[in-house]
């Protein structure tokens, strides 16, 4: 009868001895089951920022009291009481970190002018990229300071990514071209480039500026065109001063079929070498054009190296030098002529018959 009972009893020994290692398992899951949850501290930077002024204040009688005032005036919305040290303390946070990023940029670009190693391209685009990085820091600051949780912009991340699409599309591509324009130096302040107006007409200006959307070009008369970043760079763009500012003039001129050509060519050689502007080297030529109604048709090639200052002014110069010497020398500048030659014929000798007649009848009359 022993036998027995000590084979009953042996299962219940092992059936404990497997429970044992598992009774620490289950009583940490009662005890977290039981626990109370630890409050989350949910306060906000901007509400962070304001206790410790009220911490600071409560340190000075007149400080506290004027503090106490401010926060007295709120405004409550459901749960939510918003006072009016709130939102000074908001309008603080903002206005501190845009001064910051202002002050910080400026002092860096400042720095980076100074910085002999950059030519005037290099630095328009080290500006702008500290610019950028910047601002961007400055708002993740700002963000930071607040305490906006960017999670909870989640929900208007689509919208806002449809609004880049769609509204900001082209501002983002000019914002792009312009740094693409001054990375590769095909366009930069300083160049001289042809622009067309509305209503067609070619003029050449001055780059003045590469801004974030535009280009600021500058004409001889004064008129500043605001050419998009984007044109400029799928467009074909013609530029006198890519690779050099040398650019040569053509200022067309005619003399008389009776004059000695070798002489009239000296003399157009002449009045290019004396306008200031005109390079000598390479030096002008003058090359015959072709032969016209009235005219024997000559063009001086010159060249100058500062197109900013204007082309038409050079011309000018060219022109007036040339008639002097012409008129120095017997050189007929021509005009249009015409010789007219009257074909007689009975018709016509019946005309001139009738008003001879008419002539000598009004003579006779008292």
């Amino acid at each position: 009868m022993t036998t027995p009972t000590a084979t009953a009893t042996a299962p219940e020994t092992a059936a404990d001895s497997g429970a044992q290692p598992l009774a620490p398992v289950f009583d940490r899951l009662e005890e977290a089951a039981n626990a109370t949850p630890e409050p989350v501290d949910t306060a906000t930077g901007a509400v962070t920022a304001t206790e410790g002024i009220r911490e600071v204040a409560a340190q000075n009688e007149t400080a506290g009291t004027v503090v106490e005032a401010i926060d007295a005036v709120a405004l409550t919305l459901g749960d939510h009481r918003i006072s009016l040290l709130d939102v000074l303390v908001v309008i603080g946070i903002i206005g501190g970190v845009l001064l910051f990023a202002w002050g910080f940029g400026k002092v860096v670009r400042r720095g980076i002018r100074k910085f002999s190693g950059f030519d005037a391209t290099q630095q328009l685009l080290a500006e702008k990229l500290v610019t950028i990085v910047v601002w961007a820091v400055a708002f993740l600051i700002g963000i930071d300071l607040l305490g906006i949780d960017l999670t909870a912009l989640a929900v208007f991340s689509g919208a806002f990514g449809l609004a880049i699409g769609f509204g900001l599309q082209k501002t983002f591509g000019n914002l792009i071209a312009g740094i693409i324009l001054l990375m590769d130096r095909s366009i930069k302040p300083g160049d001289v480039i042809a622009v067309t107006d509305q209503a067609g007409k070619e003029s050449f200006g001055q780059i003045r500026k590469i801004g974030i959307r535009a280009v600021s070009v500058t004409t001889r008369d004064q008129r500043e065109y605001l050419i998009p970043n984007e044109n400029l760079m799928i467009n074909q763009v013609e530029n006198w001063s890519y690779s050099s500012k040398n650019v040569r003039m053509q200022v067309p001129v005619g003399v008389s079929y009776g004059c000695d050509i070798g002489v009239a060519e000296k003399l157009m050689l002449q009045a290019a070498k004396d306008c200031p502007r005109v390079l000598d080297i390479p030096p002008p030529t003058v090359w015959l054009d072709g032969y016209g109604d009235s005219s024997v048709n000559f063009v001086i090639q010159c060249w100058i190296k500062d197109p900013e200052d204007g082309v038409g002014n050079v011309r000018s110069q060219v022109l007036k030098n040339l008639w002097w010497l012409l008129k120095e020398n017997d050189i007929e500048i021509p005009f249009p002529q015409r010789d007219l030659n009257l074909r007689g014929n009975e018709q016509f000798d019946q005309l001139i018959a009738a008003v001879a007649q008419r002539i000598d009848t009004t003579g006779k009359e008292p």
